[in-house]
């Protein structure tokens, strides 16, 4: 649980920190306030990244748990219809590429099989 709250504030932090560091990265020290936070959130003694994920992440997820839930379970049934959308194309695809294959090479292989027994009649021995 430590390290689930950990990479969730850590992937905040650096989400919001690609925008900002455009911005504030002028600062002086700001790279070694930046270093030092980070060891903040890691470190097991001051437990920054539990005391930040309980205070403002997981107030703001409770909120919101029936929105999210019914979003996944949207997104789920949604991926199901894409997928069987998706499959059923495929394999309409894949059998009209095998009976446009077997039509035209029909008349090849036709021809291919009448001169193949023409010939085997021919070098038969007559009994």
């Amino acid at each position: 649980v430590r390290w689930m709250m950990y990479w969730i504030i850590f992937a905040l932090f650096m989400a919001t920190e690609t925008f900002t560091d455009l911005l504030i990265s002028w600062f002086p020290f700001y790279y070694e306030v930046k270093m030092a936070f980070v060891i903040w959130l890691l470190s097991p003694y001051t437990r920054g990244a539990s005391l930040l994920y309980r205070r403002f992440v997981h107030p703001a997820l409770a909120r919101r748990e029936k929105d999210i839930d019914a979003f996944l379970i949207r997104a789920r049934e949604r991926g199901y219809e894409t997928a069987l959308r998706f499959g059923k194309r495929g394999l309409n695809l894949a059998a009209t590429a095998a009976v446009q294959a077997a039509t035209k090479s029909q008349g090849a292989l036709a021809g291919r099989l009448r001169s193949f027994s023409m010939q085997d009649l021919r070098s038969l021995p007559e009994q």
